[in-house]
């Protein structure tokens, strides 16, 4: 591995999107975003996937100089088009308006329609509880999840995302898919040549394996069993159905630049706490968490994010020098 500096890896990042005909507007929040995915510690939502994200924009399956559009649609509902663009800049702009909306509707839902993938979908919801909002984010992508008792993908992986402020601390954060592991994973482990533990996925047969290779032809096996999979399929309806959105069997892939847009969608709503618990929202969560605390052995949601952050401020990040070489030529320093 190779270390670099948050600053330069950030600065990396947005010269390859801008050699790759992407705007300067719409460079900088994807680049932010990837490489703050690398800072906690989420390589597989990380540089590994700018790339993927250069080549789409090269022939087009993304517009990399595409400006969202947002719609006021009833008195506390927004709906965003990215138009085939970039979801961060899109989902950026669905937090500062779902934000205020928030603030003066007490409840805000944002939809987002013709959109790419969300990266780390926490992200997104800390954002709002750093201004001091309640968040939930849903947001579905290419189908990798059978339905229970099936073979052929369907759902997604279709990440959930939650974030409450707390005081005078980082906001508590709640990020997970639906899959046992994140499929992200599994193209790292693919990448390096590494086998995968038993439990995660199904080849196409739908016999467990622990060849990354066979997983990705397979499906990915959804935590809690059947209980995983109905959730997928919530998480589909909400982040698709809902927004006017392509289902994870009608898009394409992430990984490569073939095929067209892949018209993802997410589904954000806010909650500004003071508009339903008055002012008693802190107390009662720091109460909560005390006695999530109190029980020896325990710990919160994303601490090791947290923790890798802090570390990574201070000491950079470690990137594959094969990544790093062809983020480098791609960028023309090479």
């Amino acid at each position: 591995m190779t270390k670099i500096s948050l600053t330069a890896a950030r600065d990396l990042a947005v010269r390859v999107l801008l050699a790759s005909g992407v705007s300067e507007p719409n460079a900088e929040p994807v680049a932010r975003g990837l490489v703050a995915a690398e800072a906690d510690g989420l390589s597989s939502h990380g540089l590994l996937r700018l790339p993927a994200y250069a080549d789409q924009a090269l022939v087009g399956k993304v517009d990399g100089l595409a400006t969202a559009v947002v719609e006021r649609t009833a008195t506390g509902t927004l709906r965003i088009d990215a138009k085939d663009g970039f979801a961060f800049p899109a989902i950026d702009l669905a937090v500062e308006e779902g934000a205020a909306l928030a603030e003066q509707a007490g409840i805000a839902g944002v939809a987002i329609h013709k959109s790419h993938h969300a990266g780390v979908l926490g992200r997104h919801v800390e954002a709002a509880a750093q201004r001091g909002l309640v968040a939930l984010a849903f947001t579905n992508s290419r189908s990798a999840i059978a339905p229970w008792g099936g073979k052929v993908p369907l759902f997604g992986t279709n990440p959930i995302a939650f974030a409450a402020p707390r005081r005078d601390r980082p906001p508590l954060v709640v990020d997970l898919s639906v899959s046992k592991v994140a499929r992200g994973r599994v193209m790292v482990a693919h990448a390096r040549g590494e086998p995968i533990p038993g439990d995660w996925a199904l080849d196409a047969e739908g016999r467990p394996t622990t060849d990354a290779a066979a997983a990705l032809a397979g499906t990915m096996l959804p935590f809690g069993d059947a209980k995983g999979a109905a959730l997928a399929l919530v998480v589909e309806i909400l982040a698709a159905a809902l927004t006017g959105s392509a289902f994870g069997f009608e898009t394409s892939s992430m990984f490569d630049a073939e095929g067209a847009p892949p018209r993802l969608g997410q589904l954000f709503v806010f909650v500004a706490p003071r508009r339903l618990a008055g002012e008693g929202f802190a107390d009662r969560l720091e109460m909560l968490i005390s006695a999530v605390l109190a029980q020896p052995g325990t710990r919160l949601p994303g601490q090791r994010r947290l923790e890798s952050r802090t570390r990574a401020e201070a000491e950079g990040i470690d990137i594959p020098p094969d990544l790093r070489a062809d983020l480098e030529r791609r960028a023309g320093l090479r």
